[in-house]
Formats: structure tokens, sequence, C-alpha cells
């Protein structure tokens, strides 16, 4: 057996080279570290130990060694020893199998138990390991960034298992629910018309981070940020799930679709001073983690047990090498960032004006280009929607999904709020003279209902995830449109109907880059739970039989993508903001009759014309809603004369609801009757 050498603190993880791997680890605090290599996933114990000298493979705070002869594919793991104090923040626990923060592979044993990580002992058998895995060997075949313009993203956030996992996706059994699963369904996803997926976590979870007898199906527990969580493959060989992923994301470029992520540098699964020992808490808790009261508890921000201290040193740089890391050898577009307020505080909670971390990730020339989307708040009532740091980053517009579910449930007051959503929230943007993109438009998303469950249900029911009803939010702005649930009654159904694709519409229409949730375009339903983060079932699969079932539903969705991706970019090309571009547009605001929009409480109509200044084109958009039907005054038509072109009318039945763009039929006299509760689109000019 060779020996190994002293090797080198950089880079960090293990690194390929010839002749063997070089390992290193950043640990401040830690007196003693132990290298392990494990035969198999659940071997009692390790098959090699390398103790590393405190002094020959120890360099500044980083514990490093060069093993030769091991080979891509070896599972590994740390001990690592020092005070176990955690009054002052040292959890140390030489007993316990840590993960490499930097491994590029995890194995999941198959008896795998955090409780083991939690009590006294050696957890060997039962521990995660890390896998070395060499990024270098894969062949991409040219596969490139597709850069696509946010003026023409529509963005799809799905679940991995949750889109094949169900019987009737047509997927063979065994890759249901696997990264090479979704890859065989990209046709869908390109007949749809969505430019871009963005995945809830894909990065190494734990699975079993939730209340006992339940599985974590979000995958919002993370244990490693470089890996792609190994269950979601359909291989078991160590280089599978990399290759596999890189699979999928190269098919989906091929279809024109970009990878966005959604990710969790806020917290991980290790959770709070209960919690399991599976990796930072053991090789460097006070660096890792933000803590309170002399270092004895966790800060909670992310409402998960801990908080990640994002702005130390050591934590910016795995942060940032994360992303280049999944950009550069995953290539992948682009990152949602999971209650991205959190790195905006520093070690004591305070919110900083300019977080280095944000900073770092924005201005890294590694990742220019590269779609930067932020969930603005956080779990401790911080909300910065709309006051976000940087010049990149697009940001989830909770705003818009407020107003948009308050106008169409006829809510007091909704009206003038609503006016302002669809034209790229001026409101909440306009002070940033940022792009009209910055605002990423959704009505739903993985957390909450469902579109077909927000016009289905007045309140939550999420008794099945043994809470007795309580999690999940209560303020859900829902209306079940006269029946709660499910319902035989045609007129019900045919008005929910008639809800999502208003709802879908103004998500599309408005100023900003629109969202939808997976399933949406089918109605997909979770029974009214609106916090099924816990459930991996039929409930939270795309069920694919709803694709024939509410076919009116989806060939909408789909006529309407088409247009989306006809539109101008050069607003954005030329960089104009969304004040510049509402100061510069020829638009008016009018009521049931013209020019007199009705902004009082008791308000539930709007439309509004507008001109395009780079096509000879205008439209006319029409908001009802009210309960009866109600007619509308036209105006001319601006953009060279004739009659007004009906794209939309939500009342119609299919296939009148929506037709194709360019053979829309013309609308004959001075007013249009729109339908109770009904979204029409008109249009006028060349097309």
């Amino acid at each position: 057996m060779t020996t190994p050498t002293a090797g080198r603190p950089s880079p960090l993880g293990a690194a390929v080279a010839d002749g063997g791997v070089n390992f290193s680890l950043f640990s401040r605090t830690a007196t003693g570290v132990e290298l392990l290599f494990f035969d198999r996933e659940d071997a009692p114990k390790p098959s090699r130990v390398v103790v590393l000298d405190p002094v020959g493979n120890h360099t500044y705070h980083y514990w490093h060694t060069f093993v030769p002869g091991v080979r891509p594919g070896q599972l590994y793991g740390y001990r690592v020893r020092g005070p176990a104090d955690p009054d002052r923040g040292l959890r140390f626990d030489p007993d316990k199998v840590l993960l490499d923060p930097y491994a590029r592979g995890v194995v999941i044993p198959p008896g795998y138990a955090p409780d083991a990580a939690r009590r006294p002992g050696d957890n060997a058998p039962t521990a995660m390991k890390g896998v070395v895995v060499d990024p270098a060997g894969y062949d991409w075949e040219g596969d490139r960034p597709l850069r696509t313009a946010s003026a023409r993203t529509c963005i799809y956030e799905m679940h991995v298992r949750g889109f094949t996992r169900h019987p009737n996706s047509g997927v063979k059994e065994q890759l249901r629910g696997t990264y090479a699963g979704l890859a065989e369904k990209v046709a869908y996803l390109q007949d749809l018309g969505v430019t871009a997926v963005e995945l809830l976590p894909v990065h190494a979870f734990d699975p079993l981070a939730c209340p006992p007898g339940r599985v974590n199906y979000w995958g919002y527990q993370p244990v490693n940020y470089f890996s792609p969580h190994p269950l979601y493959s359909s291989r078991r060989d160590p280089h599978g799930p990399a290759d596999e992923f890189r699979d999928m994301v190269k098919a989906l470029h091929r279809a024109g679709i970009e990878v966005i992520l959604g990710v969790v540098f806020n917290h991980t699964a290790e959770g709070g001073h209960d919690g399991p020992t599976l990796c930072y808490r053991g090789i460097d808790n006070p660096t890792y983690y933000l803590l309170e009261q002399g270092g004895a508890r966790y800060a909670d921000y992310s409402g998960c047990g801990n908080t990640l201290n994002a702005n130390h040193p050591v934590v910016r740089r795995l942060i940032v090498d994360s992303l280049r890391y999944w950009v550069t050898e995953m290539h992948v577009d682009g990152f949602r960032f999971d209650l991205a307020s959190i790195p905006s505080r520093d070690s004591a909670g305070r919110v900083l004006a300019n977080p280095p971390v944000l900073w770092d990730i924005e201005t890294d020339p590694a990742l220019a280009g590269t779609k930067l989307i932020a969930e603005a708040w956080d779990a401790a009532g911080l909300y910065q929607v709309g006051t976000f740091v940087g010049d990149a980053w697009k940001e989830w517009n909770g705003r818009f999904r407020d107003g948009a579910r308050d106008f169409f449930r006829a809510a007091p007051g909704s009206a003038r709020r609503f006016a302002d959503r669809l034209v790229g929230s001026p409101e909440v943007y306009g002070h940033k003279r940022r792009e009209a993109e910055q605002s990423i438009n959704f009505v739903t998303c993985h957390d909450g209902f469902s579109l077909n469950d927000l016009v289905s249900y007045d309140r939550k029911h999420n008794e099945a995830n043994g809470e007795a009803n309580r999690d999940g939010a209560d303020d859900n702005r829902s209306w079940n449109c006269g029946a709660e649930g499910p319902t035989d009654d045609p007129a019900v159904e045919a008005l929910r109907d008639r809800q999502v694709k208003n709802l879908l519409t103004v998500t599309v229409m408005s100023l900003g880059i629109p969202m939808i949730v997976m399933g949406d375009e089918v109605r997909r339903t979770q029974g009214g739970n609106n916090n099924a983060y816990c459930h991996d079932d039929p409930a939270n699969w795309f069920d694919w039989s709803l694709v024939e079932k509410h076919a009116d539903v989806h060939r909408f969705v789909k006529l309407l993508l088409a247009r989306r991706l006809l539109r101008d970019i050069t607003h954005e090309q030329q960089r104009v903001s969304l004040t510049e571009m509402l100061d510069r547009a020829h638009k008016e605001w009018h009521g049931v009759r013209l020019g007199q929009p009705d902004w009082g409480d008791g308000s539930h109509t709007l439309a509004l014309g507008a001109e395009l200044r780079h096509q000879p084109l205008a439209y006319h958009l029409i908001l009802n809603a009210y309960w009866e039907p109600l007619d509308f005054e036209l105006p001319p038509v601006p953009a060279g004369g004739g009659r007004w072109r009906r794209w939309i009318d939500t009342s119609r039945q299919s296939p009148d609801d929506i037709g194709d763009w360019r053979a829309a039929p013309a609308v004959a006299g001075e007013s249009y009757r729109a339908g109770p509760r009904s979204v029409v689109m008109l249009y006028g000019g060349a097309g």
C-alpha cells in the first residue's frame, strides 16, 4: 500500500490528480483529522484510515493529504477531533463519520439513520459517505449555456421525482422519478412552450429530515452543495448521479430549455442543538453556523433549526465555489435562492446594506450571465421584495401573487394594486431603475396551493401532514368558486376552469418573467394541502391522465406561451429600465368606459390599451372580475386601423377561449361584452 504524502491545501475537497487524489478539509478548531475510506455504502468500518499529522498535513486551518492509488468512485469520509464544549459552540464528536463539504458525490446507505448521528457512538454503517468524482471525464458534445433573453423566458417550477414518478407517466419503471425519467419527457416541456425548468432542490439532502413516518419530499434539508441527490438517479455506480444529471441537462438544452436550480444556502439538515452530526457541525461548528448564547444555541432565521453563517469568508467561498461548479461542470443556467434574505444578515443576525456573499455571487465572472433569482424574504419576518441588493438579481414577486389572487376573487380595493402588478410592479421596482424582467411573476409555487386548489378550496386541508392542520399558511387568498373541494356541479367546474385560465393569462402577459408550477397547466390537485412537503405519493406526483382530462387548459397554456416567444427584446438588449419603458409607452387605463378607470374599493374591472414601440401592433386587455357580464367600450385600433381581433376570451368554451395568434377572428362594434369573471385580450395591427 502506497504511503500518503503531505498533499496540498488547495483545492478543497477530493481532487483527482495523476496517480491518486488530493484531499483537503478546512477546520479552524479541530485538533485531529482522520480520512476514512470505505469499500461499500453500509460498511460497518472503514477499509483504511489515514491519520493526518497535525504538522505535516496541516497548513493554516487546512488539513490535507495526497493518497496515491485512489481512483474515482472511492467512498470516503472524515472523523474530526476537537473539544466537545457546546456552550462555546464546539460540537466535535470523533465517533461520527462526516461528509466532506466539498464532496462531488454522496451515497446514502440503505439503512441510513440520522438518529445514529444524534446518539453517542459510532455511526459508520448508517452514515452518508462522499464519493471521489472526476468531473473532467464527461463528454458534453458541444453543449453551451442557452442565455435565453429574460423577455422571452417562461419558468416551469417542477420536482424531478414528482414529474415522472406516477405509474401513468409512460416512463420505464426503473427510470420513474429520476433525472433520466425527466430527460425522457423533455418533448412534453418543449411542446408546452416553457423555456426554463426551475428544479426543486437537487443538492444531496437528508430524505428523513421530517416528522416520523413521513419523507422529506421537497428536498429543503441539504447536506452537501456539490452533489446531485443520489436517490434521483437510476444508476448506482459512483459517477451515476453526476453523469445522469448532466445527461438530463444536455437533453433539456437540446430542446432549448434552460435549467435553474433551487438552492438552499440558508440552513442545513443538521437542525438545532439536538440535531444529527452529519458534516458541518462536526467539522467547524462556529464557522459554518450563526450561534447565539455564546455558542450554545443556533440562530434560526430559516425556521429549520439553524442558519448558515453565509457571510463568513469560508462559507462565502463554499457558496461561490458551489455555484461555479454547477455552472462550469454541470452546465446549469441559473439559481433560485431559497429564503435569500438570510444571507443578508451578519453573524449577529443584523441586516447588512451590502452583504458580502451576495455581491460575491453577483460579481463573480464565472457566473456572469447566469440567471440569479431571489426569494427575497426569510422565516423571521425580513421581507426585501423590491429592495433586494444588487444589479443582477431577479425576485420572486410575492406582491404579484397576492394582487392577482385578490383581484380575481373580487377582494375590495384590489383593482388599483393589481393594475400596478400588470405593468411590472413599478410601485415595487420603479425606484431601482431596473429592467421590467426584475419581477418573477407567479400566482402559485411549490409552497402553497396548486392553481387548481387555489380555485377549489377556501381553507387548507393539511390533516395528512400529522400536525392537526396547524402547519402551512392560513392567508391563502383563495376562493372555492362555490363548493369546497371536488364537485360534480358543471357550473362550478366551468367557473374554476375560467379562473385558472384568467390567472394563467395575467401571469404570462404581464411585464416581468412568468413562472408556472408543474401540473398547473392540467389542474393538478394536492387535495387542498398547501404544505405538501412530506408526501412522496400520488398527491404530489404529476398525474399524466390530467393532460387528457383537462386538455382545454393544456391547450390554452400552449397557445399562451407560444405568443410570449415572439416578444420583442430590444428593451432588454438596450438595458431600458422599467421606468423608462413605461414613460415611453403609449398606454391608457380604462374601465367599462374609455378613459375612465374605476380605482374605487368596489371596483372589479380593468382595461388597458397599449401600443408596442417596435411593432405596428396594439393591445386591448379587459379584466372583468365582476360576477356579471359587462360591456366595455373599445377605442379605435391605433396601429394601422382596421378591426380589433379577439385572441383570448376566457368566458368562451374551448376552442374559442384562445386561438392561433395570427388567425384571431375580427371583432365588430364599438364595445365588447366580457363574460363574468373573465379575461379578454384583443389586438389590432399587423400582428
